[in-house]
């Protein structure tokens, strides 16, 4: 696969996946086309070396597997971690507001977006609805409005002469997109607009009554190439689906006699603490599964690496100072390792070296990125699922900037420079001469 129709497919991967329940949906339906095999976490396990498997807990979550055919599983498992959410609006459970002529929608915030961001922009709406239907039963669905639907206007700088100096964005006031307006007319409440969609987009199910949803407002434009040179990718969600993308694909196309894993957790962006995210107890369920004797699990994860995907910070231009010195990032320079004294990031010396060398290998340059010592460090899936597993990590990702914008931006051959990295590694047993 040569980096053009590469990207082409992580284009169509952002573009049908602007929830981590569309996002897990699409990882399942490509998971299948390579031969995975659906496992339910309510039902009993056969497992075969030589096979790979998927398991998904409440359809925003995920973990990808294969037992090699010449490995045991207490050989240790090459293994990939990323995120299906990101910072976005969510619609509230009675979001109704009627305001003069105008019908809006009550939003929380959801992680920490760049909340400017979201003004004046073409919204749309998708995620996950349960819903009665004429029978009595209970149907969740995906659904996705999938066209221009909302916005939020921003206030004219003639009613706010501050907006260029001190703007200051009110989450509770500011930030309810706009759905409709009625002149002379009554508008429907949300629910009667969400119940229509529901039975335009799943006529079968029957559906008469909704009961619960989740729903996330999105940039409606899909992810383009910008610059003179097609030298840059600019999309929604590129933190973290790029890595989700990266991990998937390259799973895939991994030669099944070695142990390899894949991790897609959700809540990363507001803290990983739920029964889907990264601090729950999915990856554990799942590890005790394959390996149900305590020993040999201990054995497993003591031979076993994992590298924590999760997008890097660029140097941006107009703001070198927040760069540390000697460790500026750039774009289509390679994947980032990315290091914090506090471990904020997994990486220590040991996963930073074998890194190094699946990049050598692979020849891949990579960068390394630390935050100044005087601002704050954000931080990944990695130091969580380290802790929980005990196994090995690095924090790696592609270079990105305006990260938790409602569009970011990458280098054009970020995403398929990680990929590469990962495919060396699942084919490879560099790190197991660090193992020893």
């Amino acid at each position: 696969m040569n980096q053009s129709h590469y990207n082409d497919s992580l284009f169509s991967f952002l573009s049908s996946s602007p929830t981590p329940y569309h996002a897990v949906a699409g990882i399942e339906d490509f998971l299948r086309l390579h031969g995975f095999i659906q496992l339910q976490e309510n039902a009993p396990w056969q497992l075969e070396k030589g096979f790979s498997y998927f398991v998904t807990r409440e359809k925003s979550a995920m973990i990808a597997f294969t037992l090699g055919s010449r490995e045991d599983p207490e050989h240790g498992f090459r293994m990939l971690a990323a995120h299906t959410d990101s910072p976005c609006l969510q619609i509230k459970p009675r979001p109704d507001i009627k305001t003069a002529s105008y019908q809006q929608l009550g939003v929380e915030i959801y992680g920490g977006g760049l909340l400017g961001t979201w003004f004046d922009r073409d919204l749309s709406l998708a995620g996950r609805v349960a819903g009665a239907m004429a029978d009595g039963t209970l149907a969740v669905r995906l659904i996705d409005f999938n066209r221009p639907l909302l916005t939020v206007p921003s206030i004219a700088i003639h009613f706010n002469r501050e907006a260029n100096t001190t703007n200051t964005i009110d989450r509770q006031k500011h930030l309810p997109p706009i759905i409709a307006q009625s002149i002379d007319r009554q508008l429907p409440e949300f629910r009667a607009l969400l119940l229509e969609q529901m039975q335009l987009e799943h006529p079968k199910a029957m559906i008469e009554e909704i009961l619960a949803f989740d729903l996330f407002c999105y940039d409606f434009h899909g992810p383009a190439y910008i610059g003179m040179n097609n030298e840059f990718i600019s999309s929604a969600r590129l933190d973290n689906l790029l890595s989700c993308h990266a991990g998937m694909t390259a799973l895939a196309q991994a030669d099944r006699s070695r142990n390899s894993l894949l991790f897609c957790a959700n809540h990363e962006e507001n803290g990983s603490t739920s029964a889907t995210g990264a601090q729950g107890s999915f990856i554990d369920s799942v590890i005790e599964r394959i390996l149900p004797n305590p020993e040999a699990r201990s054995i497993s994860l003591s031979n076993s690496f994992l590298i924590s995907m999760d997008n890097a910070h660029a140097a941006h231009p107009n703001f070198m100072d927040k760069i540390d010195a000697g460790h500026e990032i750039h774009l289509n320079k390679g994947p980032v390792i990315k290091l914090n004294a506090n471990q904020r990031y997994a990486t220590n010396s040991l996963s930073a070296a074998i890194y190094k060398l699946l990049c050598k290998e692979a020849c891949i340059p990579c960068q390394e990125f630390v935050m100044r010592s005087d601002m704050p460090c954000g931080s990944t899936i990695g130091p969580i699922t380290a802790a929980r597993l005990g196994v090995k990590t690095i924090d790696v990702g592609a270079a990105s900037l305006a990260m938790h914008s409602i569009r970011e931006l990458t280098g054009s051959s970020d995403p398929f420079l990680l990929y590469r990295t990962i495919g060396q590694f699942l084919s490879s047993d560099t790190h197991r001469q660090l193992l020893q």
